[in-house]
């Protein structure tokens, strides 16, 4: 039984920080890229960032690149996204997925991945 758990959302002020966390069971974590996407009302899954089986590779969406830094921790199953200089345009669901399919471009296209978990919602406002 594969379990994939967001946490770590929250409502914040522009300019701040959060951290969300991801774990993931009954699965061989070390095995699969994991990847943040987000879901704003009205508005389509789009990509955030994603980092490789061994943490070697990581990619970020244009619109997060410099401000999100997602990191992972196989010994804990985890997989974390640190968010700073909030802004309104990233308020959204953002949730937590897994693949085998590691390569650019699979690993920003949702459809390419496994399990997801059941979101956390990031609520910017100033």
């Amino acid at each position: 039984q594969v379990q994939v758990v967001e946490s770590g959302g929250g409502a914040v002020q522009v300019g701040g920080s959060l951290r969300l966390s991801c774990t993931a069971s009954g699965l061989t974590f070390s095995s699969y890229t994991m990847g943040w996407f987000r879901q704003a009302p009205g508005k389509e899954r789009e990509f955030v960032a994603s980092i490789s089986t061994s943490g070697s590779t990581l990619d970020y969406a244009d619109s997060v690149k410099g401000r999100f830094t997602i990191s992972r921790d196989n010994a804990n199953s985890a997989v974390y996204l640190q968010m700073n200089s909030l802004k309104p345009e990233d308020t959204a669901i953002y949730y937590c997925g897994t693949t085998r399919g590691g390569l650019y471009p699979y690993r920003r296209l949702w459809r390419k991945y496994d399990y997801w978990g059941q979101g956390t919602q990031v609520t910017v406002s100033s």
